[in-house]
């Protein structure tokens, strides 16, 4: 479980079933975006390209000053920019562009440490191709946005900002904002 969250404390909530990332500021939506999830659903196992569920951190925030549509390959940006002519040349590649907001899980044994490690599974909240599909789970175990807003969203988010991953609509994780740790109310979110 995730310590409590202040109540002007910027974090990210993701909906795996409706493809949807929220920028809160406590209880307060900010901002929202469609994102992509993994084609595979969601689960925390090394290897299986599904997206990892519960309480993470953002560990590190990677490519400010690049350029939107940059390509990172290995959290590096190449010195290249996206475009359909580079696409051609590297058919099947897994394109990371314009910024990475790369995730540490917070909880030991369901998505830190061991087999379940997100960090160690590279799982990060990132940019992808104009002509990738968007609000439909689509990725690798990453959470895809459209350049723009991941670009904005690197903006807005310090390292260390929290991110709830939420697998299934009915899967109602402990509150942060609560300092007992009880539970939201189904129809709080």
């Amino acid at each position: 479980m995730s310590p409590p969250i202040e109540a002007d404390q910027l974090w990210i909530e993701i909906g795996i079933p409706d493809q949807r990332l929220a920028l809160r500021r406590g209880e307060t939506v900010i901002a929202e975006f469609p994102v992509s999830t993994a084609a595979n659903g969601p689960g925390e196992g090394m290897g299986s390209e599904c997206t990892p569920r519960g309480w993470h951190t953002v560990r590190a925030k990677i490519g400010a000053g690049q350029a939107e549509n940059a390509v990172f390959v290995g959290r590096r940006p190449t010195g290249e920019i996206y475009t359909p002519e580079l696409a051609a040349q590297h058919p099947g590649r897994d394109w990371i562009l314009s910024r990475i907001l790369w995730l540490s899980g917070l909880e030991p044994g369901f998505n830190r440490l061991g087999e379940v490690d997100t960090m160690r599974r590279y799982i990060y909240i990132h940019g992808t191709p104009d002509s990738e599909a968007i609000g439909v789970a689509n990725s690798h175990g990453c959470v895809r946005m459209r350049n723009q807003d991941v670009v904005r969203l690197f903006e807005w988010v310090p390292v260390g900002a929290r991110v709830l991953i939420r697998g299934e609509e009915d899967e109602i994780p402990p509150n942060p904002l609560c300092p007992l740790g009880c539970p939201l109310e189904k129809g709080g979110r």
